[in-house]
């Protein structure tokens, strides 16, 4: 590893805060040291044990640093890059002009950088002309998405900064256990509290983050819908509602108005196990200041409702006149690293960069003039990330998959890695030989986040830049360059550059004009003034290429006038509660709910090689009740199996009365025995096509 002379300013890898770190090399020029950032406004130098370790996956022994292709005798065994390239080309070929170009897949990460997202969707429909792409941030944030969509008619996660939290008056944080998912992050809720704000928390455990609140209340899992419409019942019988911003503002009130008052607090009670005091204090502390918010996160959004629910969230604010007004609104805290610009600019199914639909004529033809293409030649949506993920081997007989591990972190684990087993090719570029990739055909090393510049976007809608801070190990290449060889071999010799700047500039063409309109953002203006919000059209140039004053500064609040529909005006969408896809019965007579530990992320491909990290968090654990723990005989620290109707787990129990007595935790982190998500439902939403990670059925027993 050769890094450069001086510190430089970069973000962290991991989650979508993109805390600001700087990394400066040490003394032999062998490694580099994290250093604080004070000055970037979203962490202010704070950082988690992810980001502060995050340099241990820079080092050789433990990632990929040559490519990998199998023998004949099954072995994956080193090989040049040309030798490697040439595989993945034929194999791809081979595939499309067995079956058709539909039979090629193409998986992506909520991990990779704008820049490599957008080659990624192009490179599909450009250069293997298949409409089979998706990405892992479906898994993220989608059901938000959906929900942001319909109401509002843009989708960012926050409309507004986090530095808005601690100003208003009241949050309520739902399914998202904030200390542990984004460390850095917790201290816009202890602020608020210490401004005299409140914070409820609603999660089925109690959790670090709900040890914070002023009011917990802990439903079970997979009635968030109905809590939801409960407490929006109450406003109205309660009247609390804002008539004023509701006529003028919005429109759908009638219907969902009496959508809600069909779930009066009692049955809600019943449905969720939320005492109807609770719900009435809960109402109260809401609507008492004039500023309120409410931010979702994997919790009501991992589910087979998650739209709809996510929904009645959004009918809170909007009946109460908490959105399109300062310090208040609905927002989601999206996931992972760079989730919210990996859905905008063309890796998921159905968009085009920019945020288009890939549907519109008006979209097609855009981005096809960027591309120099015939709009008709664009491919149609595709399968989403699970459906595509499950036509493995059938439909989709070959897979270029990037950033991701599905052996892991997909619902239903087992049957897809068995459909992944299944494909005649697959190609994997990856940072570390990760489940997924020990499988492939192919295995193509790629830089790392501190051996790259590109772009990311925060949960902010910040845009942010990442800047290269070392040189990486001779066998390693960008993703960028991947697709460049990869789409020359395929006869499509221009238009996959492999300067991440370059491919920005393009991506700034082909968003221009799109909801999420990044036309107006450069590398020089993202530095200057650390990060720039979107949608920012083009303005005209000052001196020295610096913004003119009639360009536009970037959005950093959104809605404040208008919302992005056609009449300007919020949609309720009236909504009403139902069943998980899943419920217990006397076979399965528990709920296992999944998340995340702090010391590991994601499904632990990278982390779980940090010896640091894996001494916080050693492994998989099975979180229960006291109560349940006797009934079962189960002794702490003892194997416990899970079993539900697609798949066992063991691992360890941890007894505690921090959980309900009818729900048990695991955190998915793991392969092996303990994989959490060996167990998970893939039950889709059907709008956001989201699996219900967060609610199934299963019996627990010692092992």
């Amino acid at each position: 590893m050769r890094t450069s002379d001086s510190a430089t300013d970069t973000h962290c890898p991991y989650c979508a805060l993109q805390c600001g770190m700087r990394l400066r090399p040490e003394p032999g020029g062998a490694s580099v040291a994290v250093e604080e950032r004070a000055d970037f406004p979203v962490n202010r130098g704070a950082l988690c044990g992810k980001g502060r370790t995050a340099p241990a996956v820079l080092s050789s022994r433990v990632r990929l640093t040559q490519p990998l292709v199998r023998t004949h005798a099954g072995r994956l065994e080193p090989a040049t890059w040309e030798e490697a390239l040439d595989a993945v080309a034929e194999g791809l070929a081979r595939t499309g002009r067995s079956y058709g170009p539909d039979a090629v897949g193409v998986f992506g990460g909520g991990g990779l950088t704008n820049e490599k997202a957008y080659a990624l969707g192009k490179f599909a429909r450009v250069a293997l002309r298949t409409s089979q792409i998706d990405y892992n941030g479906r898994f993220c944030m989608s059901s938000a998405a959906a929900a942001h969509q319909r109401a509002f008619g843009l989708d960012r996660g926050l409309p507004f900064p986090l530095e808005d939290i601690p100003r208003t008056g009241c949050v309520i944080l739902v399914g998202s256990n904030l200390a542990e998912t984004m460390p850095p992050a917790l201290r816009y809720l202890t602020e608020l509290k210490a401004n005299g704000g409140t914070l409820i928390v609603i999660d089925p455990r109690r959790t670090r983050t709900a040890e914070q609140a002023d009011l917990h209340l802990a439903p079970r899992p997979g009635t968030d819908l109905a809590l939801a419409l409960g407490l929006l019942h109450l406003v109205v019988a309660e009247g609390r509602t804002d008539e004023e911003f509701i006529a003028a503002r919005t429109t759908g009130w009638e219907e969902a108005r009496a959508a809600a008052m069909a779930h009066w607090p009692e049955l809600v009670e019943r449905i969720t196990g939320v005492p109807v005091p609770r719900l009435r204090e809960a109402v109260a502390m809401f609507c008492a200041p004039e500023s309120a918010m409410v931010l979702t996160a994997r919790g009501p959004e991992q589910q087979s409702k998650g739209t709809d629910t996510v929904g009645a969230w959004i009918n809170l604010c909007l009946a109460t006149g908490r959105a399109g007004r300062p310090l208040s609104g609905y927002g989601c805290l999206t996931g992972q690293g760079n989730g919210q610009g990996g859905r905008e600019h063309g890796q998921k199914a159905d968009q085009l960069p920019g945020y288009r639909k890939l549907t519109d004529p008006a979209a097609r033809a855009h981005v096809a003039g960027v591309w120099g293409i015939d709009p008709d030649s664009l491919p149609g949506p595709g399968r989403s990330a699970y459906e595509l993920l499950d036509a493995l081997g059938t439909d989709v007989k070959a897979l270029l998959l990037m950033g991701s591990n599905p052996v892991v972190s997909a619902p239903r684990a087992a049957h897809i890695e068995d459909r992944i087993r299944s494909l005649d090719f697959l190609a994997v570029a990856d940072v570390v030989l990760s489940e997924t990739a020990a499988l492939a055909d192919v295995v193509l090393p790629v830089t790392q986040w501190a051996e790259e510049t590109g772009t990311t976007t925060n949960l902010e809608g910040r845009v942010l830049l990442r800047r290269r801070a070392l040189t990486p190990p001779a066998g390693v290449r960008s993703d960028l360059d991947v697709l460049h060889g990869l789409a020359a071999r395929l006869g499509v010799e221009k238009g996959f550059p492999t300067e991440p700047e370059e491919v920005f500039e393009e991506l700034r063409r082909a968003s221009a004009g799109g909801p999420a309109d990044y036309s107006g953002i450069t590398y020089a203006r993202i530095e200057a003034e650390q990060g720039v919000f979107w949608p920012c059209p083009e303005g005209p140039a000052g001196p020295e290429g610096s913004h003119g004053p009639e360009g536009s500064p970037g959005t950093k609040r959104l809605f404040l006038d208008r919302f992005a529909t056609d009449d300007g005006r919020a949609r309720f969408v009236p909504v009403s509660h139902r069943d998980a896809a899943e419920v217990p019965d006397a076979e399965y007579p528990l709920l296992l709910t999944t998340g995340r530990v702090v010391a590991q992320y994601q499904s632990g491909a990278q982390t779980r090689r940090v010896d640091e990290l894996n001494a916080a968090a050693p492994g998989p654990f099975v979180e229960l009740h006291p109560r349940l723990a006797a009934r079962i005989g189960a002794v702490d620290g003892s194997p416990l199996a899970v079993t539900s109707r697609r798949g066992r787990a063991v691992a360890p129990a941890r007894i505690t009365d921090t959980i309900r007595a009818d729900t048990v935790f695991m955190p998915f982190h793991w392969p092996g025995e303990g994989r959490a998500n060996s167990l998970t439902n893939p039950a889709l939403d059907p709008v956001s096509r989201m699996p219900e990670f967060k609610v199934c059925a299963v019996r627990v027993e010692p092992a």
